[in-house]
């Protein structure tokens, strides 16, 4: 069986790294991108071809939409060098970051920022990327819990991820004809560096989450990755044009 090949972008850390770890677990080979640590994207790489598989880490930037020609142009080069092919199979947009932001204090340049990362960026890397993959592919992308829930703060983040469901259901629909499944994963809250490690960092944030969790605990990268290869295996063929949200049953 051909082994397929999944891009992550934000792949260097925190969910993108353990998305990219249990596709690789699953027999998948991946590219993964990051934004300015090259050493931790390199050491996701070494630790993905420790389990037999192919890995590359390119960088990139979502929120600088010109430079996304030039790094698809490194994509194309990169499977043609390591894998002897001009396409890749699953395309996961998970590259962001956070900003707590009550809505009073909103910028337009805090806006524009989070719209071009959230948003935008995933619109037109997506758009720009169709052109590589291979038919009978998928497409994920990463939402939020706070589509479904309102967290104070979150107002312009939350209001970009709803657009990607929108967009995600809308893609669904005109690659059908490709046999390319889009969904999307929204995962509730969860222990990582994301959003300068928000919840990490504030134990009572921590305990009241996980109090409002039905399994009583708030998730881990852990919890996240393993979606994601599930998603991307011929197991979810009929999964499509969907927001599965992954939160342990947070705020029910």
């Amino acid at each position: 069986m051909k082994t397929k090949i999944a891009l992550v972008t934000g792949g260097s850390r925190g969910l993108g790294k353990n998305m990219a770890l249990r596709l690789a677990e699953k027999g998948n080979d991946v590219i993964i991108t990051y934004h300015s640590k090259k050493d931790e994207a390199n050491a996701v790489v070494a630790e993905i071809e420790s389990k037999g598989q192919k890995a590359v880490a390119l960088q990139l930037d979502v929120a600088q939409l010109k430079t996304f020609d030039d790094f698809l142009a490194k994509v194309s080069t990169t499977l043609k060098e390591k894998w002897g092919t001009d396409r890749f199979d699953f395309l996961i947009n998970n590259a962001g970051t956070g900003a707590t932001i009550p809505f009073a204090q909103v910028t337009e340049e805090n806006f524009d920022a989070l719209l071009n990362i959230h948003f935008k960026g995933v619109y037109f890397l997506t758009q720009k990327a169709l052109l590589q993959m291979n038919d009978n592919g998928c497409i994920i992308n990463i939402s939020s819990g706070t589509t479904r829930f309102c967290n104070p703060g979150y107002s312009v983040y939350a209001s970009m991820k709803g657009a990607v469901e929108v967009f995600t259901r809308y893609l669904a629909k005109e690659l059908g004809s490709r046999k390319i499944r889009v969904n999307v994963l929204a995962p509730g809250a969860i222990e990582t560096d994301f959003n300068n490690a928000s919840i990490r960092n504030n134990p009572q944030i921590k305990a009241m989450i996980g109090a409002n969790t039905a399994l009583g605990r708030v998730g881990e990268a852990n919890d996240i990755g393993g979606v994601v290869a599930f998603l991307c295996s011929d197991d979810a063929y009929w999964i499509n044009a969907q927001r599965i949200e992954a939160s342990g049953g947070v705020f029910l």
